[in-house]
């Protein structure tokens, strides 16, 4: 899919994979490699909540934030006994009160499809719709992939990222 951006996501928002486009669009401040070796792989909540350039890359961080973190909960309620999960829900409840506020709120969602509104650093604004295909009995594996209305200006600042 080179003219979609995509993620590979495990259950503890682990990016496992991203195509070209998917890490220009969501991480070009990371190495393009990251997501290889589980000691440099990013994760999606840490880097939401503790990068700064992920951070100011969505115009509705905290919608967005909100969103994520109702998700999570949802993930936890379904693998209650992950421990690494527990892991990183503690280290973001002790590293970022905006997680920790919003982890005490309860709220639970299962997020598969919607807008994000970004602001890329290269290409400007994006309004970008997402689908989330949870795969069936991959223990909770997910290919997030963002795509834009077809000649839209969102569109063309993804062009220009390929």
């Amino acid at each position: 899919m080179p003219a979609v951006p995509a993620l590979l996501l495990g259950r503890r928002n682990d990016v496992l994979a991203w195509n070209p486009l998917g890490h220009a669009l969501l991480a070009g401040h990371l190495a393009p490699s990251a997501p290889e070796r589980p000691d440099t792989r990013p994760n999606q909540l840490r880097l939401l909540f503790l990068d700064p350039h992920t951070r100011e890359l969505y115009r509705d961080w905290a919608d967005e934030a909100a969103l994520a973190v109702a998700s999570m909960r949802y993930v936890a309620a379904r693998y209650p006994d992950d421990r690494l999960l527990a892991e990183l829900v503690g280290d973001l409840s002790i590293n970022s009160p905006e997680f920790a506020r919003l982890w005490a709120r309860h709220d639970v969602r299962l997020c598969s499809s919607g807008t994000k509104r970004l602001h890329h650093p290269h290409v400007g604004d994006l309004d970008l719709h997402y689908e989330v295909l949870h795969l069936p009995d991959s223990h909770g594996q997910r290919l997030l992939t963002h795509t834009a209305a077809a000649g839209s200006p969102s569109a063309d600042a993804l062009r220009l990222l390929h």
